[in-house]
């Protein structure tokens, strides 16, 4: 059990632990997007302040580029928030003319309001505070303000953290870009490593909190920690033909190889394997070594996923 403990910490404390080219591609990013709905909003509108840039942008720019597969960065939660924020918030302003007992309602309703829609997205907090406590330019807009500047500036940070996150191999946004998943399809899954959706889902209910992970990413996560748990290190038997493998490293070093072809042999100065890069440093390329040679740069097996 403390093996598992130690393992589940393991797997946790990667957040904390990224690669300096994650940390420089999140700060790239969050300029980038910044930068493009400041001057785009100003090409469309010609406005200035928050009225041209929603506050909250800044917030949601560190979502979408440095936890670019988290469930609070994806589509839904970026629209649904930022939107049914604004609304509330605009609602609030016109309704409730006590501006003290406005803007706690925006806030308050707006939390409610994602969390009836299932589109969390904290930045969306400050959308629905501005439309109450912001500047007249601000007020005048009315219902106006879910367009411009709030649609607006969403689109276009959406867009950039689409384009800008795919430059990255072991980056994609939305996560339903991603080419691998570290879980098995049903029809392959390991049911000695395989907790069902349906446990985990309970399980969050029983706790009763909102967790920036999708059921699917704790799934991996949980399958993950009992594949450290059962097999600390990769062994040659597990070096299949046609399978992907990662060495599980982070930024620049991240790659995906898959075994195209074998010469197998007792002999394991002989027991060739022939591979080609899938993803990552060295795409398409294609190169040999020995099964213990690949069991040694391969951390864990990766899964194609279906689209």
């Amino acid at each position: 059990m403390s093996n598992i403990r130690e393992n589940i910490k393991h797997a946790l404390a990667i957040g904390g632990s990224v690669s300096t080219s994650e940390k420089l591609a999140s700060t790239l990013g969050g300029f980038i997007g910044i930068f493009l709905i400041s001057l785009i909003s100003y090409q469309f509108t010609g406005a200035s302040g928050a009225a041209l840039i929603v506050p909250s942008m800044g917030a949601s720019a560190v979502l979408v580029f440095a936890v670019p597969h988290g469930k609070l960065s994806q589509p839904w939660a970026l629209f649904g928030g930022q939107l049914s924020s604004a609304f509330v918030g605009v609602c609030c302003y016109l309704l409730v003319p006590n501006l003290f007992l406005a803007a706690g309602l925006a806030v308050g309703l707006a939390i409610g309001t994602m969390h009836l829609l299932r589109c969390i997205h904290p930045p969306g907090g400050a959308t629905a505070l501005v439309a109450v406590v912001g500047t007249t330019q601000i007020h005048e807009l009315g219902f106006e303000y879910l367009l411009t500047p709030v649609l607006l500036n969403t689109v276009i940070i959406f867009l950039t953290a689409v384009i800008f996150n795919n430059f990255f191999p072991w980056r994609r946004y939305p996560t339903s870009m991603m080419r691998f998943t570290d879980t098995p399809s049903i029809e392959t899954k390991k049911p000695s490593r395989y907790i069902e959706k349906k446990h985990i889902e309970q399980a969050l209910s029983d706790i009763d909190l909102v967790v920036d992970l999708n059921v699917e990413t704790l799934q991996e996560l949980f399958a993950l920690t009992l594949e450290h748990a059962t097999t600390p290190s990769f062994s040659t038997d597990q070096i299949i033909m046609g399978h992907y493998y990662t060495n599980g490293k982070h930024g620049a070093e991240w790659s995906v190889r898959q075994i195209i072809d074998e010469a197998r042999s007792d002999d394991p100065k002989k027991d060739m394997v022939i591979y080609r890069v899938a993803e990552g440093q060295g795409l398409q390329s294609a190169d040999s070594c020995t099964r213990s040679e690949f069991a040694a740069w391969a951390n864990r097996e990766l899964f194609p996923t279906k689209k």
